[in-house]
């Protein structure tokens, strides 16, 4: 009988801990893949799309703008 493999789905937040754990460079990927039951294949790629994609955190773009303020002071003057 062969075993069925199951796919795991892991948070965010498991996902951004070891793409910053093999960032860091203080374990190899092998290492890190061990550590965290993972293949080191998905560290890597992970790793890839944090480095990829950590100027999204810092864009202007999406965040709130707060309250548009002529808007507001031309509904109190009227």
């Amino acid at each position: 009988m062969t075993k069925k493999k199951v796919r795991r789905n892991h948070s965010p937040a498991f996902k951004a801990k070891v793409a910053l754990e093999a960032i860091k460079g203080e374990k190899t990927i092998s290492e890190i893949a061990q550590r965290f039951e993972l293949h080191p294949n998905q560290v890597t790629e992970w790793k890839k799309e944090l480095l990829e994609r950590a100027g999204e955190v810092f864009a202007k773009e999406g965040k709130d703008p707060g309250p548009d303020i002529d808007g507001l002071h031309s509904k109190i003057v009227r």
